[in-house]
């Protein structure tokens, strides 16, 4: 099937058909929009008399060239011309996404070509990515949020301050409801203490283990995805200059100013990393995260969360004591906690103070309910 030169009959249909697609939807916008579109229409064509070459040396005849759009194409092109080409733009980027790697294993097809093709991916999402981030519009690498800048665009991308809300959460609902379902088998008191400590310390260090694997192999992860960039960098600098060209073009500079941005950055290898990462990639190169400071933070949010319900008990360690004393105020803080904690993250995710706390105090208390449940009847039947 390999050595069948008629296979390339298939790269030809699809490469004329993806130029006549770029050429109608070039008519339906105008700019530098329209100028990328016909560029790729170009590339496609010249894909196209590759294959017409492969095709004419194996003495393989070739077909003419489609003068019409096929029905899905032709679908495509409406939509654009009705609704305005934003509406397609997720339909291409699908499409270029399916095709990215269509000449990997095709030894006669040239490198050069799979980077065209994924190449055009790039474009399509960086046209699409230019409409819903209005920063992307402007061809810099983005820095650090200043001083008093918008504080909503303040993200944490290390990891450590997701790692330090989770940690608290889980640490405060899964404590509470570990130490309720003990009190519920009404045992003494200083077994409820021995519980809800030992659930505190495992809970932690488990917390503390798993984000640490997770957040140390993501940065192997994109290390690996950075490395590989760099080696594209050394290996095929003209064509890592074409696509940030391309990037910037499909941000809204000029021919000319993305040109000259693209060498400019070219000129310095570390910027053209950092951009391409970041523009590319969809990656901050000094923002990787870090496992150990995850880790801790997920530790010591754990344990915060999960002494909440065990405090009380530290006061009422004597085997013959009142049960009754140490859980209500168990109880009371849980249910204090969950609804700070739940406002705090309704507050910095901006879904809503009240909402967020109501939702805390449900799944918590719910949970905790259940386990104290299950400990009264598992208490019963001892």
């Amino acid at each position: 099937m390999a050595a069948d030169p008629r296979r390339f009959l298939s790269y030809l249909e699809a490469e004329r058909n993806a130029s006549l697609l770029y050429r109608a939807l070039a008519d339906t916008v105008d700019g530098e929009r329209r100028e990328a579109l016909l560029e790729l229409a170009d590339i496609e064509d010249e894909h196209a008399a590759h294959w017409i070459d492969k095709l004419t040396a194996n003495g393989v005849p070739v077909p003419p060239a489609p003068t019409q759009l096929d029905p899905t194409n032709a679908a495509l092109v409406a939509r654009a011309r009705g609704a305005g080409f934003v509406d397609v733009l997720r339909d291409l980027e699908q499409a270029e996404s399916a095709d990215a790697g269509v000449y990997d294993a095709e030894p006669e097809a040239p490198a050069s070509m799979s980077d065209d093709e994924r190449e055009h991916l790039e474009v399509f999402a960086q046209m699409r990515s230019a409409l819903s981030d209005p920063e992307a519009r402007t061809p810099v690498v983005r820095r650090p949020t200043p001083p008093g800048a918008e504080p909503w665009h303040r993200v944490d991308r290390s990891g450590t301050a997701r790692a330090a809300v989770f940690g608290v959460s889980d640490g405060l609902v899964s404590n509470t409801a570990l130490v309720m379902g003990f009190a519920g088998a009404a045992p003494a008191n200083s077994t409820v203490l021995f519980a809800g400590l030992a659930g505190l310390l495992a809970g932690a260090f488990s917390m503390a283990a798993g984000e640490y694997v997770s957040m140390a192999s993501q940065r192997d992860l994109f290390r690996r995805e950075i490395e590989l960039e760099a080696a594209e960098l050394r290996e095929k600098p003209e064509e890592e200059q074409r696509e940030l060209e391309l990037i910037y073009r499909a941000k809204g500079l000029d021919r000319a100013a993305a040109q000259a941005t693209a060498a400019q950055l070219m000129a310095n290898p570390d910027s053209a990393l950092d951009t391409l990462a970041r523009e590319e990639l969809g990656l901050d190169p000094d923002a990787l995260g870090s496992p150990v400071g995850a880790a801790t933070s997920s530790f010591v949010a754990f344990a915060v969360g999960a002494s909440v319900p065990v405090v009380p008990y530290l006061f009422f360690r004597a085997p013959d004591a009142s049960t009754m004393a140490p859980f209500a105020i168990a109880v009371i803080a849980a249910v204090v906690a969950l609804l700070v904690v739940g406002g705090l993250v309704g507050r910095l995710s901006g879904r809503g103070v009240v909402f967020s706390a109501v939702r805390q105090l449900a799944w918590g208390a719910g949970a905790a309910l259940v386990t104290y449940a299950v400990g009264r009847l598992v208490g019963t039947a001892v």
